[in-house]
């Protein structure tokens, strides 16, 4: 298995988080059940045989995707192949900052799979023609930074009320209140829901359930024994009933399930 991660320069780091390459994936399973974790990604993969999105329940093919695609954030999860024999380059955005790439508010792609050339046309098509190229990985990042930084740079802002609201709800997501980070940011609650909502995807109250539920996983993955209650409380939820659904929502699985599946990497469930 090959698999690299290149983190751009500046000033094109305050959006993207990372650009990464994998291939010659051996895995015993072949499907992956991603779980929301508040990423957007756009995706290129260098074969020509089309790559599948699965049914939760039943596996069953929904969707395909062809060589490029953009992946909006998720509010439930979504059953994907595993990555065997793929080779792929995946531009992972950082969270709340993929807004000045895409040419309509980020609310239209959120559980959403789309094919690259229906929001940009044929230019991601033709970076992709660009990579097949060249076998050096680091010119395929580079080619990629380039690409990125020629094609955006005029429409890459940050939105400092956004960017903190990010951060909050990112490093703390246990101990942040949504009506005091409003007042705090000053703008009026219905002016900012549906700002954040066209630059994220999703409402700041939906989005703090995200990041409370990363959390959560975080803190089982960590430990090998578990007072479900003491984590509910621990992760910012209400109480360990609201922690049960709302996990449940996310992961398809209750904690005590999620919590004795082997996990190859987090927020990736082997499921077949």
């Amino acid at each position: 298995m090959i698999y690299r991660f290149h983190i751009p320069a500046a000033p094109l780091d305050q959006f993207v988080s990372s650009i990464i390459f994998f291939s010659d994936v051996n895995l015993t399973h072949n499907f992956d059940r991603f779980l929301p974790n508040g990423d957007t990604e756009i995706l290129i993969d260098f074969h020509d045989t089309p790559q599948y999105i699965y049914d939760n329940a039943t596996l069953k093919e929904i969707q395909a995707c062809n060589h490029v695609w953009a992946s909006g954030l998720r509010t439930e999860p979504i059953t994907i192949p595993a990555g065997k024999k793929s080779e792929m380059m995946v531009i992972s955005f950082k969270k709340g900052m993929a807004s000045s790439f895409f040419p309509f508010p980020m609310n239209e792609i959120v559980d959403s799979v789309v094919d690259a050339d229906l929001i940009w046309g044929g230019v991601l098509g033709l970076l992709r023609e660009r990579l097949l190229e060249s076998n050096d990985i680091d010119r395929r990042f580079q080619i990629v930074e380039q690409f990125l930084m020629i094609e955006f740079r005029s429409q890459m802002k940050l939105d400092p009320c956004i960017s903190f609201a990010i951060g909050e709800m990112t490093e703390r997501p246990d101990a942040v209140n949504i009506a005091r980070m409003n007042d705090q940011i000053g703008y009026s609650q219905k002016h900012f829901i549906e700002m954040f909502r066209r630059s994220v995807g999703v409402t700041p109250k939906a989005y703090l359930k995200i990041m409370r539920f990363q959390k959560a996983i975080a803190t089982i993955d960590d430990n090998d024994e578990h007072d479900w209650g003491s984590i509910a409380l621990e992760c910012g939820f209400y109480d360990q009933s609201h922690f049960i659904n709302d996990f449940k929502h996310f992961a398809g699985f209750t904690p005590e399930q999620y919590s004795k599946i082997h996990l190859n990497y987090q927020n990736y469930i082997p499921v077949g």
